[in-house]
This record gives C-alpha cells, sequence and structure tokens, in this order.
C-alpha cells in the first residue's frame, strides 16, 4: 500500500501549492513559521497566522527570502518589484472610493420646513459622529484596517472609552492577534461572546525581563456582585469581592455587593441593569482582563483560551482600577472584525484579495528574473572570437572603442539574446493581464489601460463590468461591520456621559464609500437639471447625485440651503400659494418679519360736521381741552389783529 499525501481543504487551502506553508502533512513549515507552531496557539489558527505571515513577504517584497529560509536556495536571487503591493493598494482605493463620509438617515431634511423631533436627532448625532470622527482620525484609521483586510484578508477595529481624552478611541490591530472563541457546534459567523488579543514579548535582558506573553481578553458573561481593586496573598494586583451588607431581619444570607443602579431580582437571584441605549433590564456586562505571563511559567497543555490565570500578572489602568474581569459596564464587546469578502457559510475569515492570484505572482517573479538575466546578456553580448593572434588579447574585457586583432581568417561572432528578452516582456504583459481578469480588476481600473479604446463612458462603464460586481461584494461585506462600530462609539458615548450626549438617543449610522469609478461630471450635472427643473427629481437627490459624481459638495443640507436662499421665483410662488412671509423666509433662509397692521383710514372732516360735532360737544359739556384751547388761541389771534 503506497504512501499517501494528506490534503487539506480549508479557507488557507489556496496556499498548499507552496511547500513552504503546507508539507506532506498539511503543516506550514517550523523553521518559516516558528510564531504559528507556539504552544499556546491553538491548532485550529496555525495555518491562519502562517498565512498572514507569508501573504505580508509578497506584500513586502519578501517571499524569496521566505523560500530561501525553508531550503530554497536560489530563492534569493528572485526578482520582485512590487506588483502584489500595488495590486493591493488599488483593490483598497476602489473599495473605499474618493471618500467615505459618515451619514444618519433622515438628518438632511427639506430645509423649507422645521425638522421633526427624529429628523433634528439624526441630524444632532450626525454632526457628533462627524467630530468625533475628525478628533480620532478615522479616515487614517480605515486606511490601517482596509490595507490589513484587503491584503491579509481580516482587519480588526478595537474601541474603548478613554476618560483622558473623554471619548471613545479607535485602535486598528493586526488580525494576528486576534483569536476569537468560536462556537464549535454553532455559525462561526455569529457574533463571539469572547474574544482575546494575544502575542509574545521578546526577552529584554537589559531590564531583567523574560519572554512573555500578553493576552487582552474581552468576554460576555452574567452581571457579578460588584469588585474594587485588590491585593491577593502572592501580593499579585487583582480584583477581589467588596463586603456584604449584614442581612436584613429574616434573612438567612446577606445581599451581595452591587454596583450602582443594579438591581437583584429576587425570584432568580440573577442581577439586571438598565442600559441607556436598551428599552428592557440585561443581564449581561463584558468584562476586561489585561494579563501577562512568563512563557517559562506555563506548563502543560493550554492555549490562548485556557491560560492558568495564578500565573498571570494582571495590569492596573491610570485610574487604579485593576483590569482583571473588569466590569466595563456595556452589554458587547467593543472589538469589530472586518473580513475582506463575504465570509462561506458558516466561516468566520474573509480571504485576501491575492488568494486567486498568488500563483500568478510566481510566475510573473519568475519572469521578471528570467528578463534581468537576459537584459544582462543582451546589454553586454557573448563575444566569441575566431583566429585570434597568439600571444595578444589574451585578457579580454568588451568596452567602448576597443579593437580586437585577429589573424587570418579571424572572425567576431555575437550572442544576441534580443528576441528572447522581448519574448519575456510580453510574457510579463501577458501576465499581469491574467493576474487582472481572474481577479476581476481591468487593467483601465489598474491605470494601464489605452484610453483610446473606449470611445464612450458606456463603452468604459461595460469595460468596468467586473470590478462594479467585485467591489460590491466587498463592500457589502463591510457594510454592516461599520454600522455596528458607529453603534458601538455612540453607546460608548453614552456609558461616559459626556454633557454633549445627554438626551441622545443611538440612531443607525452608516459609512458611505465614495464613487471609484471615473464619472461623466457633465452629463450627471445635466441630468440633475432636467430632472430637478421638470420635478421627477428632489433637490435633495440631485445634490446626493452631484456627490457621488465628485463634484465639490461637503455638505448636502448647507448646499440645498445656498440653492434655496438664491431661488426668488420659486419663493414668489411659495408667497403666493400660502400667504405666509414665514415659510417663505424659512425657504430663503432670511429672518423675514411681516408688516404690521395698518391703521384705518380717516377722512378728514368737512366745516358742516365740524361745526355739528362741536355744537354737540358744547351741549353735552363734553368739550376736549383741544378744543377749547383752539378756541382761546384763534381768539387771541382776532385781538392781536385788532
Amino acid at each position: 500500500m503506497g504512501w499517501l499525501r494528506k490534503v487539506r481543504i480549508d479557507a488557507w487551502s489556496w496556499l498548499n501549492y507552496k511547500p513552504v506553508f503546507s508539507n506532506d502533512l498539511g503543516v506550514p513549515n517550523r523553521r518559516v513559521f516558528p510564531e504559528a507552531k507556539a504552544m499556546w496557539v491553538p491548532a485550529d489558527d496555525e495555518r491562519r497566522l502562517a498565512a498572514y505571515k507569508l501573504l505580508t513577504a509578497y506584500d513586502q517584497n519578501q517571499a524569496g527570502e521566505m523560500a530561501a529560509v525553508a531550503g530554497d536556495t536560489d530563492a534569493r536571487d528572485r526578482r520582485e518589484f512590487g506588483d502584489p503591493s500595488t495590486f493591493i493598494e488599488t483593490v483598497m482605493s476602489h473599495v473605499l472610493g474618493r471618500e467615505q463620509t459618515i451619514t444618519v438617515p433622515g438628518a438632511e431634511h427639506d430645509t423649507g420646513s422645521e425638522p421633526d423631533a427624529e429628523e433634528a436627532m439624526a441630524a444632532r448625532v450626525q454632526e457628533l459622529l462627524r467630530d468625533w470622527a475628525e478628533s480620532e482620525q478615522f479616515a487614517m484609521r480605515i486606511q490601517q484596517a482596509e490595507r490589513k483586510a484587503v491584503g491579509l484578508g481580516d482587519g480588526v477595529y478595537r474601541l474603548a472609552w478613554e476618560p483622558g481624552k473623554n471619548r471613545p478611541v479607535l485602535r486598528v490591530h493586526d488580525p494576528g492577534f486576534y483569536f476569537p472563541v468560536l462556537p464549535e457546534d454553532g455559525d462561526a459567523g455569529e457574533y463571539p461572546t469572547r474574544v482575546h488579543f494575544a502575542w509574545e514579548l521578546p526577552e529584554d535582558a537589559k531590564r531583567g525581563l523574560k519572554a512573555r506573553l500578553r493576552r487582552i481578553t474581552y468576554e460576555l458573561d452574567w452581571i457579578r456582585p460588584a469588585t474594587a481593586p485588590g491585593v491577593d496573598q502572592a501580593g499579585r494586583a487583582v480584583r477581589a469581592p467588596l463586603p456584604a451588607e449584614p442581612a436584613a431581619e429574616g434573612e438567612e444570607l446577606p445581599p451581595p455587593p452591587l454596583t450602582e443602579g443594579d438591581f437583584l431580582n429576587p425570584d432568580s437571584g440573577r442581577i439586571s441593569r438598565q442600559y441607556l441605549w436598551n428599552d428592557a433590564p440585561a443581564y449581561v456586562t463584558c468584562y476586561l482582563t489585561d494579563a501577562t505571563w512568563n512563557l517559562g511559567d506555563i506548563k502543560g497543555p493550554c492555549d490562548v483560551d485556557s491560560l492558568p490565570l495564578d500565573k498571570a500578572q494582571f495590569a492596573t489602568r491610570g485610574d487604579g482600577e485593576v483590569l482583571d474581569h473588569l466590569d466595563l459596564l456595556i452589554d458587547f464587546l467593543p472589538v469589530v472584525h472586518v473580513p475582506n469578502t463575504v465570509p462561506a457559510a458558516e466561516e468566520h475569515w474573509g480571504q485576501s484579495t491575492l488568494a486567486k492570484v498568488l500563483q500568478v505572482f510566481d510566475e510573473l517573479a519568475g519572469t521578471d528574473t528570467d528578463s534581468s538575466k537576459a537584459s544582462a546578456t543582451t546589454g553586454s553580448p557573448i563575444i566569441g572570437l575566431a583566429g585570434q593572434q597568439t600571444g595578444r588579447n589574451r585578457d579580454l574585457n568588451v568596452a567602448p572603442g576597443m579593437v580586437f586583432e585577429l589573424g587570418e581568417s579571424g572572425r567576431m561572432d555575437t550572442v544576441n539574446t534580443a528576441p528572447q528578452l522581448a519574448e519575456l516582456r510580453n510574457q510579463v504583459h501577458d501576465l499581469k493581464d491574467r493576474a487582472a481578469h481572474i481577479a476581476r480588476i481591468p487593467a483601465v481600473a489598474m491605470g494601464a489601460g489605452d484610453p483610446s479604446q473606449f470611445p464612450s463612458g458606456f463603452a468604459l462603464q461595460i469595460a468596468l463590468g467586473p470590478l462594479d460586481s467585485l467591489i460590491g461584494s466587498m463592500r457589502l461585506a463591510r457594510d454592516h461591520k461599520y454600522k455596528l462600530l458607529l453603534k458601538f462609539v455612540q453607546r460608548l458615548y453614552l456609558a461616559g456621559q459626556h454633557p454633549d450626549w445627554a438626551g441622545v438617543t443611538v440612531q443607525p449610522a452608516e459609512l458611505a464609500f465614495g464613487p471609484y469609478t471615473p464619472t461623466d461630471k457633465q452629463s450627471v450635472l445635466e441630468q440633475v437639471t432636467a430632472g430637478v427643473a421638470a420635478g421627477v427629481l428632489s433637490l435633495e437627490t440631485g445634490v446626493r447625485m452631484l456627490m457621488d459624481a465628485g463634484l465639490p459638495i461637503d455638505d448636502a443640507a448647507e448646499e440645498i440651503e445656498r440653492i434655496q436662499s438664491r431661488q426668488f421665483a420659486a419663493a414668489k410662488d411659495l408667497a403666493d400659494a400660502t400667504g405666509d412671509s414665514g415659510a417663505v423666509g424659512d425657504y430663503l433662509g432670511l429672518d423675514l418679519n411681516p408688516d404690521p397692521t395698518p391703521p384705518p383710514v380717516v377722512l378728514p372732516a368737512t366745516p358742516a360736521d365740524q361745526a355739528a360735532t362741536d355744537a354737540q360737544a358744547a351741549a353735552d359739556g363734553t368739550a376736549p381741552d383741544a378744543v377749547t384751547s383752539g378756541n382761546d388761541q384763534q381768539g387771541q389771534n382776532r385781538g392781536n389783529a385788532r
């Protein structure tokens, strides 16, 4: 019976063709990937960590060095010109688009009317989230995480409330440090309830530190009685339970100490807590543990999820809290895993953009190496001399202007390798086209296409069809993850009781990616102008189309206000239709105060009417002082005249 090679098919089996990654038993090379073979690394994660390291080597032009460590003596002569890195950068730029914008549905309301409570709340949350993104440099964090996701297949964010900055801080982690505890009998695509971040710290002889292992753990568990920083018998900083209050009369056991705001259910004995973002009380919370072990103290069969806590040293936070199952007062894990692609059914991990084209890049590196060797013989050709005179030109070096003295019937022959070099260069172009075709990235998207091949924008759109489906699928894998991240940011602000977030309700915010393909801005502008004028497009939709086309519009609501403030004809129509100057002022963005009610018109009295009025007043004895004084003035004037 012959020996059978073990074939392993999993999320990383596309790397099985490389001997450095998978030996006859499907196990990565121990000399090349010693980190993946560490005793604390779970067996199911060995191939994943090895794949990350190998993909990073391709990205850094070091794949040849890894092959040399595995025993390939000619690997260091390989030419690697950065094609995988360019590939990753191109795909990442298309996935993210020209810009990334945080939007909250309902925040962009019609400026012609007052926003209702829901629209006002959406606009408020959108502004607060954008302020957070500016302070936390969210755009840069996205670039960091997405480069990991596109190149390695997975990216990881970690959020934490920072009291000193009074805001949630966002950190990006290498997926090689990320160890989620996935269910064995369930869907691995479900959100895990326990996550570890673990990595080894090298020995530091100067500081007297041995090789260590650090692990940060987030875990969802039942709410427990309150604890406080303390010290155990070995002098380690730990969390200790608070002393219980005396039992009330008639009670056998004293009630457990509770965190402020918690409630003990007497029927079930469980502790509940009302979070600001939930309608009903919850019974779970998130615990944080930050521990470090000396590698020499870890004995026996254990992995990252079963390390002995009695050998650990727990970290202490700046405010004095010991990070030993510290209650974070939140009911979620502040960790977001971003896969590069939509995971397969019941899978957790994404797939690198280089996965399907890695063998093509190997062929490309080999062709580049052959081209480099061929170019050397083309630039300095091989020359054969026949009939050379004896005793002369023993040491021959070809140089410009050199004259060779040959004997009778002498002859000089050269080996022309230019045709082979040209064929190798053509092979390079063919391999690049093959890689672009397999990865669904047309040459025009890589910046290598000829614009003259596309006589119209429609022809270009057809050529970019495969890229549209690729980017659509990759953005689908990210859509829910970024919604989750922005939801966590809002919840952390509420848990931190930031004054600007008082009274805020968590809103379904999302991250909108900008366009990634060239657009005909003039055509879009004409469509929007005609659609808005004909009434088949709203102004809000038109402005959004212009933003997607790449026009320099920063905020849709502000742009709509500017447009309406100059539409005097439309304002006149609004005034004629409603007769409400206040609505017209809101439409134009002006403070228009309506004119006060004019006084009634009083016609001047005739002499006969005035004489009748004076006679009636004299008869009633109610003649006004003004009339009397007027008569006195008239008599005085007559006396002066006499």
